[in-house]
């Protein structure tokens, strides 16, 4: 009997012991999630340089590397275009006073390589490692840099100038700043050739965070019957990106270019005031572009370079894949770096590899190999 009544006891009890079981487990639960990093810091960005496998080993056409040594040769010019006439790099770059001035900016410390940058010195590099790619692969190129006539800084660089140009240059409305800059640059470059005709020069306006590793006059020669060149890829909400326009520097084709983008910069106004930040201008030049009466969308799926007459532009279509290279976004597949490359866009949270990559170049003096080191990074991105 004294059995019996401690099996009752205990059955009466095991359901309480198993209650209090399952809450502790439910506290301690509760406990270890807080400790957990938040998402945002798990999928945190690298202030480090990230190294993995090389995208699109073994695939024809396609640069093949170990480590960061190239083992086949990229397809490039070596810098010896056939081009006669001249070719100038145009960007757009300001240094915002609330930078400059804020004291906690100052404080704030970006280690890449042996180099120490707050946020100003830090785009400052970006642009300096800009002009240093232009002057390997183009070294009789000008780089004119478009500014915000209130900005404070220099660049004591040969063959580098400083334009200002009278504008709003807030960070709201930087990329619709742009365009205007472009066609207020594009107006003046029209008017002296009108007065003072003389030797042709060809801009090539991109955004301050690409890397051009090979001569780009080939693209003037080649196609000698543009008037402005685009590039293009393979994405249907935004298949022109803006960061890579070219223009024939005869009078007709700055003209004609000029005309253009003003027909860009009126759909900006009047259609994606919204997106004024980023992104709009592109939204925009796409709409432009596909107003043509039958236009065949269908070609930005392939990287094959085409022309079209677009409101009287004769305006020539460049692959991505060759003329603003980046790693591919979102779940896409990878199919790594063509051998033709010519320019890598560091776009996104990318500005410290182009840095890291300009630091690699220095030390190795090779450009296969340094494409390799980008290849490398894959889709990682950074603190900056």
């Amino acid at each position: 009997m004294k059995r019996m009544r401690g099996w009752h006891r205990f059955l009466f009890g095991l359901p309480l012991i198993l209650l209090l079981t399952h809450l502790f487990s439910v506290k301690e639960l509760q406990q270890s999630s807080q400790t957990m990093e938040p998402p945002e810091k798990l999928n945190k960005k690298f202030d480090h340089l990230v190294l993995g496998p090389a995208a699109g080993q073994g695939l024809s056409n396609r640069l093949q590397c170990q480590g960061t040594k190239a083992l086949n040769r990229t397809h490039g010019s070596n810098g010896r275009s056939a081009l006669e006439d001249s070719v100038a790099f145009v960007t757009v770059f300001t240094i915002y006073n609330s930078s400059v001035n804020t004291a906690d900016d100052k404080a704030i410390k970006t280690v890449v390589g042996s180099a120490s940058y707050n946020k100003v010195e830090r785009s400052m590099a970006v642009l300096n490692a800009f002009i240093n790619f232009i002057k390997v692969a183009m070294p009789r190129s000008n780089v004119i840099i478009l500014t915000d006539p209130k900005s404070d800084f220099s660049v004591q660089r040969s063959q580098v100038t400083l334009y200002p140009i009278q504008g709003e240059y807030s960070r709201d409305k930087l990329m619709l700043q742009r365009i205007r800059s472009y066609i207020a640059f594009l107006d003046s470059r029209h008017k002296m050739l009108s007065q003072r005709p003389g030797n042709i020069t060809h801009y090539i306006f991109t955004d301050s965070d690409m890397a051009v590793v090979d001569d780009l006059g080939q693209i003037f020669h080649d196609h000698p019957n543009f008037d402005l060149a685009l590039t293009f890829r393979n994405n249907k909400g935004q298949p022109i990106n803006s960061g890579f326009i070219a223009v024939r520097g005869t009078p007709d084709a700055i003209l004609r270019a000029k005309l253009f983008l003003q027909d860009v910069l009126r759909v900006y106004r009047t259609e994606y005031m919204k997106a004024s930040r980023m992104l709009g201008d592109q939204l925009a030049l796409a709409l432009v572009v596909k107003s043509k009466p039958q236009f065949d969308a269908n070609r930005f799926s392939k990287t094959v370079a085409f022309t079209e007459d677009i409101r009287g532009t004769k305006v020539l279509f460049l692959p991505c894949a060759m003329y603003n290279w980046t790693p591919p976004e979102g779940a896409g597949q990878f199919r790594g770096m063509p051998l033709d490359v010519k320019v890598v866009h560091f776009k996104g949270s990318r500005k410290r590899l182009m840095l890291e990559s300009w630091n690699f170049y220095s030390s190795s003096l090779d450009i296969p190999d340094m494409l390799c080191l980008i290849l490398a990074s894959g889709r990682t991105k950074y603190d900056f």
